[in-house]
C-alpha cells in the first residue's frame, strides 16, 4: 500500500513540476493578427442594426461587459481604453489577463490574453454597411492545455463567440431603441 501511495505522490509531483515549467517558461508570439497555425481558431460575423460608433462604445466599455454578456465575469480595465492597456476577466472558468493591441475608434479592437494553459489573440472589426454594422470577430488559441483539449476548446470558442455576438447585437439594438 505504501508503494502505491509513494508512486501516486511521485506522479503528482512530476506532473506539478511539468505544468509549472510549461506555465513559467513557454512564451507566445504576441501579434495584432491571429495565429493562423494555432490549433484552435474561429471566425464569426453578425450584422447589427446600430452604428459602428454605438457598437464600439459598448465593446470598449470593458468594465460593463458582464451586464450584457453572461459569459464574462469580473471584467476590469486597468487604466484608459487604449493600446497597451491591460484588463482582467473570467470566462469559461478561466481567469484571463489581456492586453489591448489594437484600438481604432469605431473600426477595430484587438487584444491578446493569457490564461492557465492557454494564450489567445482576439480581434473585432466594425464595418458600416447600409446604416448597420457588420461585426467580424476572429480568435486563435494555443497553449499546452489547448493542444491537449483541442476539440473541447474549439467547440467552446465557437459557441462562446456566437453567444457574445448575439448578446452584443441585443445590447446595441436596445441602446438604439432607448435613444
Amino acid at each position: 500500500m505504501k508503494m502505491i501511495t509513494y508512486s501516486l505522490l511521485l506522479i503528482i509531483g512530476v506532473l506539478t513540476v511539468i505544468i509549472t515549467c510549461l506555465e513559467v517558461f513557454i512564451s507566445y508570439d504576441v501579434s495584432e493578427s491571429i495565429n493562423k497555425k494555432a490549433p484552435v481558431k474561429t471566425y464569426q460575423e453578425i450584422t447589427i442594426n446600430a452604428s459602428p460608433k454605438e457598437v464600439f462604445r459598448i465593446m470598449s466599455d470593458i468594465d460593463h461587459w458582464e451586464e450584457w454578456h453572461s459569459d464574462v465575469k469580473e471584467p476590469k480595465l486597468n487604466g484608459l481604453f487604449k493600446k497597451g492597456s491591460s484588463f482582467g476577466w473570467k470566462s469559461g472558468g478561466l481567469t484571463i489577463h489581456s492586453t489591448l493591441h489594437t484600438v481604432i475608434p469605431e473600426r477595430k479592437i484587438g487584444w491578446s490574453g493569457k490564461a492557465f494553459g492557454a494564450f489567445a489573440i482576439h480581434n473585432w472589426s466594425f464595418i458600416e454597411k447600409e446604416g448597420k454594422t457588420v461585426v467580424r470577430v476572429e480568435e486563435s488559441m494555443e497553449g499546452w492545455l489547448v493542444y491537449l483539449l483541442q476539440n473541447t476548446f474549439q467547440r467552446g470558442l465557437e459557441d462562446s463567440l456566437k453567444v457574445w455576438l448575439k448578446n452584443l447585437k441585443v445590447k446595441a439594438e436596445q441602446s438604439i431603441l432607448k435613444k
